[in-house]
C-alpha cells in the first residue's frame, strides 16, 4: 500500500520505529542488550514495510525492545512512541 491507501497504523508504526532506530544509533553508550534492540527494531521496520503486521509478532518484538532498552532514559520517549504505535493494533483493529 502506498499513499492514501496505507493503513494509518502502519504509517505510525513505521515512523515511530524509524525515530527510535535513529535515537538508538546516535546513543553513544553501549549496553548489553543493544544488539537485541537493534535486531527487533529491524524486524518491526520490516513488518511495517510489509503491510499489516501480525499482532502477536508485533507485541513480542515490542516486549524484547522494551526489555533491552527500557532502562536507558535517553530512549524513553522513542520507546513510548513505538509502544503507542503497536497498541493501535489492538484486538479491536485500531482506535
Amino acid at each position: 500500500m502506498t499513499g492514501s491507501d496505507e493503513d494509518p497504523r502502519v504509517a505510525r508504526l513505521r515512523t515511530a520505529v524509524a525515530r527510535l532506530r535513529r535515537e538508538l544509533a546516535a546513543h553513544p553508550v553501549e549496553f548489553t542488550d543493544r544488539g537485541i534492540a537493534e535486531d527487533e527494531l529491524a524486524a518491526l521496520a520490516a513488518m511495517a514495510e510489509g503491510g499489516t503486521p501480525e499482532i502477536p509478532r508485533l507485541r513480542r518484538s515490542l516486549l524484547l525492545v522494551a526489555g533491552a532498552i527500557g532502562s536507558v532514559s535517553a530512549l524513553t520517549s522513542g520507546l513510548a512512541g513505538v509502544r503507542s504505535a503497536v497498541e493501535m493494533f489492538g484486538e479491536g483493529g485500531g482506535r
